[in-house]
């Protein structure tokens, strides 16, 4: 097994990129006009976040994988994807075809970033 995923480093970075890829989406403007599906944009934050909860809990698990605070790591990362979450939304009020503070992007965000981060707890045996 390669050593990479196993350093924290590797995860932040993963992390990081993840946020400048949210902040590239969130700065286009509407998505091409289509079949309107109901709630997709929910699903789409959901699952944007989901990556993103998985991603940031590994870095802070990475960090110490002998004994990992779990409630901490999870409590962490949903506080921190929540910040994030809200200056996406934020941020979308300056993107023009974007509509921008819609309380149930973010708390999709919460929900995505909050299974993420519990995924990663069972799924965390795969690094060690």
């Amino acid at each position: 097994m390669l050593r990479a995923p196993r350093q924290p480093l590797f995860w932040l970075c993963a992390s990081i990129t993840w946020f400048i890829t949210l902040w590239l989406l969130s700065s286009r403007g509407s998505a091409p006009p289509g079949p309107e599906i109901p709630f997709s944009d929910k699903i789409a934050h959901f699952g944007f976040f989901f990556g993103g909860g998985g991603l940031l809990s590994a870095y802070l698990f990475c960090r110490n994988p002998t004994s990992p605070n779990w409630k901490l790591i999870i409590l962490i990362t949903v506080a921190i994807l929540g910040l994030i979450g809200i200056l996406d939304e934020f941020h979308q009020t300056f993107t023009p075809g974007r509509s921008g503070n819609d309380p149930f992007d973010w708390i999709a965000d919460i929900f995505g970033a909050t299974a993420g981060a519990f995924t990663f707890k069972r799924l965390h045996h795969l690094l060690r």
